[in-house]
């Protein structure tokens, strides 16, 4: 499947600058990869008004024979504008791995490692690849924080930071020579820029009009014994049936009903309560309202009362996904991913983190679906890539569910 052509940011030596970006696609049995240039040299822009002038008038560069590139030239400045899940800060790289390897900064570094060799494969940069290769942290990145956790990950982390400190500015370097910025013709620079200044003035007015969750009066608490305890009931709906377990956060982490990455699920509300009644060997026994919780289970009186927005039906999501974006129902889908990743994160799997990853086809789909924006270009058909990689995460999960 070709994958979209995507507008990029990336912060060098010079300041901020736009390009376009070309994940990898296969066409006719070959695999490619492509940012906006001419053989070896990247051609950036100051912003995306620049980028909308040369994109429109320009006939000769590495994107022309990309299957998604006649659609480029009428977009916009807005759908030309990065959003901030592509905008890749090269010149932080040393400030960031002087802070600890949190899963914040193994995800932010490895997004950018991960342009940055996509960088040194189309534009032939041995050197990139030469320091990328002397830690072999640079290749764990993409594993989240359990290789660089304990002794052992602590000195590979050690490593990599050295490395940065040591010959970070080589990297930066040799992207500085192959980078360039053609000229634009003046009128359809100027006709972007009028484009550009009303999307800012538009911008905002919209974070002017719109109020402040954090001071809204009016914003709805949630109230009653689960709120009190801080733990969720949760209902999830799978083509084997509905179940019901529980699942809470510590900080941002989720801890659900179970052990060891098996969650604990109940064909009835009754069950779930008898459970909790009755065991404490799982992750929730830590909480420290859990006693709370099984006294209540104890005296027949726990409600297993689910919410709305802890239901999640992965029925019909993948069947919906096989006929394109806009046959998905945008809140399940949210909700769908918000429990693997969940799951996922509990259980220390990072494939779902992968798999939902931006520069991935099933991560692009789900982005365009559940965060609609101007500046997202609409995912190609087929969509086999995307419904493969869904189903895979959904077996996954539904293998994670101890039915009781």
């Amino acid at each position: 499947m070709a994958q979209d052509i995507v507008p990029i940011e990336l912060g060098l030596t010079q300041g901020d600058v736009v390009t376009l970006w070309a994940p990898r696609w296969r066409e006719k049995g070959e695999e490619w990869e492509a940012f906006l240039g001419d053989e070896e040299d990247l051609f950036v822009f100051p912003d995306a008004a620049h980028l909308a002038a040369f994109v429109r008038t320009a006939e000769e560069h590495d994107l022309t024979d990309h299957p998604a590139w006649p659609v480029v030239p009428s977009l916009g400045v807005a759908d030309l504008s990065p959003d901030d899940n592509h905008q890749f800060d090269l010149v932080g790289v040393p400030e960031l791995v002087a802070e600890d390897p949190d899963t914040w900064t193994i995800g932010e570094l490895a997004d950018v490692i991960a342009i940055v060799r996509a960088l040194a494969d189309v534009c032939d940069l041995e050197k990139v690849h030469e320091v990328l290769d002397s830690a072999e942290g640079f290749s764990l990145l993409p594993q989240g924080t359990l290789p660089f956790s304990g002794r052992d990950g602590g000195k590979l982390w050690g490593e990599l930071s050295e490395v940065v400190s040591e010959k970070w500015d080589e990297v930066l370097d040799a992207i500085d020579s192959v980078v360039n910025t053609p000229e634009v013709p003046e009128k359809e620079l100027s006709v972007a820029q009028e484009e550009l200044a009303a999307l800012e003035a538009a911008t905002a007015a919209a974070a002017v009009d719109s109020p402040d969750e954090s001071g809204d009066e009016d914003k709805a608490e949630p109230t009653g014994f689960w709120a009190e305890v801080g733990v969720d009931p949760i209902k999830i709906i799978t083509s084997a049936g509905e179940f019901y377990t529980l699942r809470c956060y510590l900080g941002d982490d989720p801890v659900f009903l179970g052990r060891r990455g098996k969650i604990e699920v109940f064909t009835s509300q009754r069950g779930l309560s008898r459970f909790v009644a009755e065991n404490d060997e799982h992750d929730l026994a830590e909480v420290e309202t859990w006693n709370d919780i099984k006294v209540k289970a104890t005296a027949g009186e726990l409600d297993v009362e689910v919410s709305d927005d802890n239901v999640y039906v992965l029925t019909g999501i993948a069947e919906d996904m096989e006929e394109g974006p806009d046959a998905l129902d945008p809140q399940q889908l949210d909700l769908a991913v918000e429990l693997f990743e969940d799951a996922g994160e509990w259980a220390d799997d990072e494939s779902v983190k992968d798999a939902l990853g931006s520069s991935e086809s099933l991560g692009w789909l789900v982005s365009f679906v559940v965060s609609p924006d101007p500046t997202r270009l609409a995912p190609s058909a087929p969509y086999d890539a995307e419904v493969a990689a869904f189903r895979t995460l959904q077996a996954n999960f539904e293998d994670r569910l101890n039915t009781n």
